[in-house]
């Protein structure tokens, strides 16, 4: 084998060498930016949990002091024709 040949044979198997770590550095790279995303998915939704969980508890109380006002002014008219209850 003439020098040419060996250096050229070199040359090669340390271009696969360096592909080979650019491809396992490559695969790293995307594993962390995937395990990222799953993560920030995974936040994203229990963000979205508390705050339905949040926004229902709300909409109660809006709706009980709806219902509470409700009753209030029916009772006030009630006693203003007189068939309310007399205390």
């Amino acid at each position: 084998m003439s020098s040419t040949q060996f250096n050229a044979g070199q040359a090669h198997g340390q271009t696969q060498e360096k592909a080979e770590q650019w491809m396992d550095s490559a695969k790293d790279t995307m594993n962390q930016a995937h395990d990222k995303a799953r993560e920030a998915a995974e936040n994203t939704q229990g963000q979205a949990q508390q705050t339905r969980e949040e926004t229902a508890g709300f909409l109660q109380q809006t709706g009980e002091q709806v219902v509470n006002m409700a009753q209030g002014a029916i009772d006030g008219v009630k006693n203003s024709l007189g068939m309310g209850e007399k205390k």
